[in-house]
């Protein structure tokens, strides 16, 4: 008797959630076309971490602006950028203000020029909550502390009131 077994058939390659390919991205100037990013392809798996790293003026942060749609005129993005299979650039502004900071967000070296000097650290962060989530005030705050504790900031729900220049670089970054 001869028995035949059949091979455990192999798992599928998960999709990746961002793919980006012939990122370019121009500025009109009156002495000519600028291209500061120039034919950028890359995907990110589920469960990777991409960091652009680059000499400063290399474009690493053009390239971020430029997936998320933050690049207004004189600024013309072309290629494709599809985020969990959603063609980003094609989506209707409101879609994509869902995606940016909710789905996708960016983490700047310097986050003292990302953060408003004149806002409350706590506020920040509320805000951001208040526009990617259905919480109330009380559970945007409490969620907000929850954060503040995840990164590691010490007596988060003391901190809330301060302001940016309050808190060390590092902190800043762990904010953002």
């Amino acid at each position: 008797m001869t028995a035949l077994a059949t091979p455990p058939a192999a798992a599928p390659t998960p999709a990746p959630l961002l793919k980006v390919a012939g990122l370019t991205t121009r500025f009109e100037t009156g002495q000519g076309t600028v291209t500061a990013v120039d034919d950028v392809g890359f995907e990110v798996m589920p469960g990777e971490i991409l960091g652009l790293v680059g000499e400063s003026g290399s474009g690493k942060s053009v390239t971020l602006r430029s997936l998320t749609r933050l690049i207004h005129a004189p600024g013309k993005v072309s290629g494709t950028v599809e985020w969990q299979g959603r063609d980003i650039l094609a989506l209707p502004e409101r879609q994509i203000r869902q995606v940016r900071g909710g789905e996708i967000a960016m983490i700047f070296q310097e986050p003292m020029a990302a953060l408003n000097p004149v806002l409350t650290v706590g506020l920040q962060i509320g805000e951001n909550l208040k526009a990617h989530t259905g919480l109330d005030r009380q559970q945007r705050l409490a969620r907000a502390v929850e954060l503040l504790d995840m990164v590691g900031i010490p007596a988060a729900a003391s901190r809330l009131g301060d302001y940016p220049h309050e808190f060390s670089g590092g902190m800043r970054q762990r904010v953002m």
